[in-house]
């Protein structure tokens, strides 16, 4: 028998018991810190993501009609007015609504605000939960004017509930190292495992940065000073400048998570005689090796190459700060994963494989969901053929 859920639309994170959300988080088999509570209240309460950037956030939440209490279910879905910060790309979907007149704008995303992370994004305790908390977004799109609904980056069990709901599937490439069993015992084992002009490139790539004088320190959670912080966002605000853009983040954001999510975030500081002049920032799943989620399954250990910048340029200096930095500290401390972020072909190079992201979407025009339907059949056949390219050119070493 179906279970009768309530539900709730909420405007706020503030509104949301943050110990029940991250507890459902918890309960997932991809949970990751960029949909833990925390996380979304510093975007939201630091104008980040907000009315006034186009990003007006709202949380579905589903109730279990035995304990009401208790949430089944939630997810936040953002009313957006354009299409940045997302890395799944419809400028040309919105484009052509607009050469037929039509407003592609307000539209629905569920996704984390400029982080094109997999995981979690329907978060719920089973999946009857999960399928009703897509059929209570599909309502708030029709009752709300919505053009169409868009999943980013999604976890395999939101992704069947999708599917099952009828939204179209759409997939992109990304890349990530992945410590294999039973692990390395440190770089230079790694690196064994590698082809040999691979090993070659790297080790050349590392003696660069070294014969510059540069050296790199690292530091975790509440190790990580203020001045450290300062300086990060010198950098970080620095690349955004360079390429002409103002920076999705603003200094108040990363305060936030300096006082309330330190453990998920390991800082490398690069400094040439003493001298501070990049960083990369990374973050960090903050569970124990041994951790579990609540339906028993293995919580991975996790990086995630997050955000850099240099006050000076140094050969190589970017490869070493964002990859091969990270990629030691996660082989020295036991990880098993680290995500090198959106896109980037170059990444195979530094060992990082390809892996295959899903979205879901949804659009009211039933003309253009056809449309764009047959467009997604004909991207899906290029992108397997591009993964099978890819996997011809695997950076590792063939056995035997």
């Amino acid at each position: 028998m179906a279970e009768d859920y309530g539900i709730a639309v909420l405007h706020s994170p503030l509104e949301i018991d943050a110990a029940a959300w991250d507890a459902l988080l918890d309960s997932q088999e991809n949970p990751n810190p960029f949909m833990r509570h925390a996380y979304l209240l510093a975007l939201h309460t630091s104008g980040c993501a907000s009315a006034q950037t186009g990003w007006v956030p709202h949380f579905i939440v589903l109730y279990s009609g035995v304990a009401p209490h208790t949430l089944a279910g939630a997810c936040v879905v953002y009313e957006k007015t354009h299409s940045y910060g997302e890395y799944v790309f419809d400028w040309a979907w919105a484009n052509a609504y607009a050469q037929h007149g039509l407003d592609y704008y307000p539209k629905a995303l569920v996704a984390v605000p400029f982080t094109p992370v997999p995981g979690a994004r329907l978060l719920a305790r089973s999946a009857e939960a999960r399928a009703a908390l897509v059929q209570a977004l599909l309502q708030w799109c029709k009752r709300n004017g919505m053009s169409s609904l868009h999943l980013l980056f999604a976890q395999e069990q939101d992704v069947a509930a999708c599917t099952d709901a009828g939204l179209l599937l759409r997939h992109n490439v990304q890349f990530h190292w992945n410590n294999t069993d039973p692990g390395y015992t440190d770089f230079a084992h790694f690196l064994a495992a590698l082809s040999q002009d691979k090993r070659k490139k790297i080790r050349q790539e590392r003696q660069r940065v070294l014969n510059s004088g540069v050296r790199f320190r690292w530091a975790l959670g509440a190790d990580i000073s203020a001045a450290d912080w300062d300086f990060f966002y010198r950098c970080y605000e620095r690349t955004y400048f360079e390429h002409g853009n103002a920076p999705y983040l603003n200094r108040g954001f990363f305060a936030h998570m300096q006082r309330c999510m330190p453990e998920h975030w390991l800082l490398f500081i690069a400094e040439r005689h003493g001298t501070p002049i990049a960083s990369s920032l990374i973050a960090v799943t903050a569970q124990p090796a041994s951790a579990t989620g609540e339906k028993g399954q293995k919580i991975q250990k996790v990086a995630y190459g997050r955000y850099w910048g240099a006050l000076e340029r140094v050969d190589c200096l970017h490869f070493e700060a964002c990859y091969y930095q990270p990629v030691q500290w996660c082989i020295e401390n036991g990880y098993q994963r680290f995500e090198g972020g959106a896109q980037g072909e170059h990444k195979m190079a530094r060992a990082l494989l390809p892996v295959k992201t899903t979205s879901a979407h949804w659009l009211a025009h039933p003309e253009f969901a056809q449309a764009i339907a047959h467009f997604l059949d004909r991207e899906a056949d290029s992108i397997h053929a591009y993964l099978d390219e890819l996997a011809q050119r695997s950076p590792l070493r063939r056995q035997g």
